[in-house]
């Protein structure tokens, strides 16, 4: 299947990034994301019981939902350890970070899950945090959600 070399969508608060994994096969990706617990501390912080910070849940939850996106897609989801994301994050906060590898994607897949995967965990920290959020449509370019997060976070958090 044709493959698109990389897709990535990287700001201060999240990051989802595919790149063609060569070195494991012709027809692989590895599949990157991360979300920063530090700068959605503001509106995470004492909005959650006993269980998982919202922001490292959600990010969770979109990895499973990508597992099925590629499944849906005729792709194979893989589990992958190891440190091949190193580096992605822009900043020195604490980060939250998932690794997969996708075998036989269609060329499409990459901006699908990018943009599936920015909208959702969106849309799962806020529902676990109780507070509104209306997701941007279209996806807007990193740096302007980038704005829209930190706004959120005045309004909302301790910022």
């Amino acid at each position: 299947m044709a493959l698109i070399e990389s897709g990535e969508y990287i700001n201060d608060f999240l990051y989802f990034v595919i790149l063609s994994d060569k070195d494991r096969g012709d027809d692989m990706l590895l599949f990157c994301s991360g979300v920063n617990i530090t700068r959605f501390s503001p509106v995470t912080t004492g909005r959650h019981g006993i269980g998982s910070n919202p922001a490292l849940r959600g990010l969770q939850l979109v990895n499973h939902g990508v597992r099925d996106l590629a499944l849906s897609r005729g792709a194979i989801p893989k589990r992958v350890r190891g440190n091949d994301c190193a580096g992605i994050a822009p900043t020195r906060d604490d980060w939250y970070t998932e690794i997969m590898l996708i075998e036989n994607a269609p060329g499409s897949f990459p901006e699908v899950v990018i943009h599936y995967g920015v909208i959702h965990l969106l849309m799962k920290i806020f529902k676990a945090c109780l507070l509104e959020f209306q997701p941007p449509d279209p996806l807007p370019a990193p740096g302007e959600l980038q704005k829209l997060i930190e706004d959120l976070c005045r309004k909302y958090g301790n910022w």
